[in-house]
């Protein structure tokens, strides 16, 4: 009997929530016996791993296999594994997930999609609240759990609704039970209690399960005799003493567990015999994607070092792509025996959208996470699959690249700070928008054969907002002379240009930091304008730790800029935003000495030096250069009056 019953109230959210998984994907309802399949088999995988080192938590049980049982005239199925189960805590943790933190992240999630692309299903897996996705056809939803190891039984069920309810329960044995109370089928829906239909979306989604899927059939066999041979029908005589019909086998109904899939491990299997279909599938098996992955590579490695690998690339990013706390990594198996389910070793951390199995015949099936980075194998098959990927992505073609670097670029790009070793494969991989090419993706290699021929760097400037960087006043000189810059968007494009000093023998050069040396410097006007840039320098002493003549300026006043080690406006945005405090350092106030305002300055200047406009001048100057970058002035509404009072003067009449 269960005891110490509670009942939890879902948050509006969370019901807003299931709303959405059951109308939302309504027209995919096999989905639902998909995952609560899944979920069956990873926790039996989970199970055998801790038998490794503990047999004795199977108990005597250990023929693994996930039951089907379907109920026709009550309207239920149940999928039964005997995997490692839940305790009390596991339940609330892993099933009670939806009603604690992610939620909200969801919902934004699934408005962002309603406007980016059409709300897809993958969005549920990637959340890991695929669980739910029986309400789509349950009005109930039972779960009964035993967690290997213990005597205590966990009872978890909800309608879908406002609430669910946790009690302690009675099992017999350990592993978990999924009922679902399906709701009231519609003239042409299927029927899920519907022998054929199970087996139809057993076959198409979950073939593949390392266990068998069994299910208990009834079906009609022949009567045998003592000698084995199959007892005849008593058959119908007419009037003549002849018989009526055809002699038949006498029979009677059996009922038989039947296993309904293959269980074949389609990584062993050679890729000409496995369909795009069976690859798809298992796909969706190991990611929880719901949608076809964009590229695979299926391989086997033979020799010295012996395994075989899938590994797949996924159409789109998940939304945890770049949360701290997310696992990453493939499927490690030995000799097909489950070993772990994000084995990062194998996987370096800018790859780590790549899904997958890697089974390794000469694993160690003790394996920790301690030896696993010391053992030469599993280097040796890192280093093969990192390959196996770069010669993938290099020969991928512009369109399918170009899709896969929206999704993954910034990642790839990592690898260019924390890889040494392949820093020049990935400097091949990262791409740009450029000031010719705001709308496509742009290579290295592209930009170098580009060059003009005077052009000695390839020149960058970084900051977070496109439109902003084509318009930045540090690229005047460089759009004059024609030459391309890269426009680095990205937080990581910080590390980048830190690690990535040159390409095919071109140097990188910031376009904010260091003189450009584009131009000669007219050093008898600069000499008639020092007088002017020491007062202005005066002025800004806080700011500033130096005033020059600009070597970026064509068009624009003013701009800042640093030395060529100093850290970027972008990176200490960064740092800020990161939650760190960086020591502002002063910037270099650049200065166009043919702009007409600078020269009507140094008039004023030359005229009257207790001129009290002087210092306003001075910290406007400043102002214009800090928001051309993007950067937030100190005291906005003294640059609104100072604006509003050099409007007022500039269009007073003029007195005759």
């Amino acid at each position: 009997m269960g005891t110490n019953k509670q009942t939890y109230q879902f948050k509006t959210e969370v019901q807003q929530l299931l709303k959405l998984i059951i109308n939302s994907l309504y027209s995919n309802q096999d989905i639902f016996l998909r995952e609560l399949i899944s979920n069956a088999s990873d926790a039996i995988d989970r199970l055998r791993f801790r038998a490794q080192t503990d047999p004795d938590i199977l108990g005597g049980d250990g023929e693994f296999k996930i039951k089907i049982t379907a109920d026709s005239v009550n309207r239920t199925i149940e999928i039964t594994d005997n995997g490692v189960g839940m305790t009390n805590e596991e339940v609330m943790e892993n099933i009670g997930t939806i009603a604690k933190s992610g939620t909200a992240a969801f919902l934004e999630a699934i408005e962002n999609s309603k406007k980016e692309r059409a709300l897809t299903p993958e969005l549920i897996g990637q959340f890991g609240v695929g669980f739910y996705s029986s309400f789509i056809v349950a009005d109930e939803v039972t779960l009964l759990t035993r967690a290997a190891g213990t005597d205590t039984a966990v009872k978890w069920w909800s309608k879908g609704d406002g609430e669910y309810a946790i009690e302690e329960a009675d099992k017999e044995s350990r592993g978990t039970t999924v009922i679902l109370k399906l709701r009231e089928k519609e003239e042409d829906e299927k029927d899920f209690t519907e022998e054929w239909t199970l087996r139809d979306i057993i076959k198409r989604h979950s073939d593949f399960i390392s266990y068998p899927i069994v299910m208990d059939v009834e079906r009609e066999e022949p009567v045998l005799d003592a000698e084995g041979k199959p007892i005849k029908e008593d058959q119908i005589l007419d009037q003549d003493g002849k018989p009526m019909g055809p002699e038949k086998d006498k029979t009677v109904k059996v009922t038989k567990e039947e296993t309904l899939n293959s269980m074949k491990a389609i990584w062993a299997r050679d890729k000409k015999d496995v369909s795009d279909e069976e690859y798809n599938e298992f796909y969706k098996h190991i990611s929880h994607d719901w949608e076809d992955p964009m590229e695979r590579l299926h391989f086997k490695m033979e020799g010295t070092t012996e395994y075989s690998a899938l590994l797949y690339i996924p159409s789109h990013a998940p939304l945890d792509l770049f949360n701290v706390d997310r696992r990453h990594g493939v499927n490690l198996y030995c000799k097909r025996v489950f070993i772990m389910d994000d084995c990062k070793e194998l996987i370096p951390e800018y790859m780590r959208f790549v899904k997958g199995v890697v089974d390794a015949a000469d694993l160690n099936l003790n394996v920790s996470r301690e030896i696993l980075q010391q053992d030469r194998l599993v280097r040796n098959i890192r280093k093969n699959m990192l390959k196996k990927l770069f010669e993938r992505l290099s020969g991928m073609d512009e369109e399918t690249y170009d899709k896969f670097y929206d999704e993954f670029g910034q990642v790839i790009k990592e690898g260019i700070h924390t890889d040494f070793d392949n820093r020049d494969k990935i400097s091949h991989l990262i791409r740009y928008k450029t000031t010719r090419s705001e709308d496509k993706w742009v290579s290295l290699k592209t930009y170098v054969e580009n060059m003009k021929e005077d052009q000695k760097d390839i020149y960058y400037i970084t900051g977070d907002n496109l439109a902003a960087l084509l318009n930045s006043p540090h690229l005047e000189k460089l759009k004059e002379k024609e030459y391309e810059v890269l426009l680095m968007t990205d937080p990581v494009d910080e590390w980048v240009t830190q690690s990535l000093t040159e390409y095919e023998g071109k140097s990188f050069k910031s376009a904010e930091k260091g003189d450009l040396d584009l131009d000669d410097v007219d050093e008898k006007k600069k000499s008639e304008f020092n007088d002017l840039f020491e007062f202005i320098k005066s002025e800004l002493e806080d700011r500033v730790k130096e005033v020059k003549p600009s070597t970026h300026l064509n068009e624009s006043i003013s701009c800042l800029s640093g030395n060529a080690y100093d850290m970027s406006a972008y990176m200490e945005k960064i740092l800020k935003s990161s939650g760190q405090s960086p020591e502002s350092a002063k910037r270099i106030l650049e200065l166009n000495m043919d702009h007409p305002a600078l020269e009507g300055f140094k008039a004023l200047f030359e005229a009257d030096k207790e001129d009290t406009r002087l210092k306003d001048y001075s910290r406007l100057i400043f102002d214009m250069a800090l928001i051309s970058e993007g950067g937030k002035i100190d005291d906005p509404a003294d640059f609104s009056k100072r604006i509003g009072d050099l409007m007022a003067n500039a269009m007073a009449p003029t007195a005759e």
